[in-house]
């Protein structure tokens, strides 16, 4: 009987413990997951994108994903409130006023990086949705060819 009350104390300790609240579950709650290609967002923001439509916001790893995910869901990219993060000025700004290079490496390798000053080879973003909704980004192996040179 002792060994049973034991074994009843015991499991039910472990029920209270397990059931805690802990610290770190806040981390996974929080976490940013992309619409289009379901990957999660990087802490550093680097790439990443957000748009807000109706007081929603989404968040995106990628900027094609977003340009994707716009034309999927039938949303006009002037219309709504787009930012992405500046690899140069490390913050968001407009993408409308960004400068994108072409050959980066990306979390989905459409190679397309924001940059708030002009840069050498650079597009500007309608530019980066008509090569992306052609799918002229460094993903497909004959453009990344054609970019890269090899």
């Amino acid at each position: 009987m002792k060994l049973l009350y034991k074994f009843l104390l015991s499991l039910s300790i472990l029920f209270f413990i397990g059931c805690g609240d802990d610290a770190n579950t806040s981390k996974e709650t929080n976490l940013r997951i992309c619409p289009q290609c379901n990957m999660p967002l990087p802490d550093s923001n680097i790439h990443t994108a957000d748009l807000e439509q109706s007081g929603k916001m989404t968040y995106f790893d990628d900027i094609g994903c977003t340009i994707l995910w716009a034309k999927d869901e039938n949303i006009d990219l002037k219309k709504v409130k787009v930012r992405i993060y500046s690899n140069d000025s490390k913050k968001y700004i407009d993408p409308f006023k960004a400068y994108f290079a072409i050959n980066e490496r990306t979390p989905m390798l459409y190679g397309f990086s924001a940059y708030e000053k002009p840069c050498e080879g650079c597009i500007n973003f309608d530019e980066v949705i008509v090569k992306m909704l052609r799918g002229e980004h460094m993903a497909n192996p004959k453009i990344r060819k054609q970019i890269l040179g090899y």
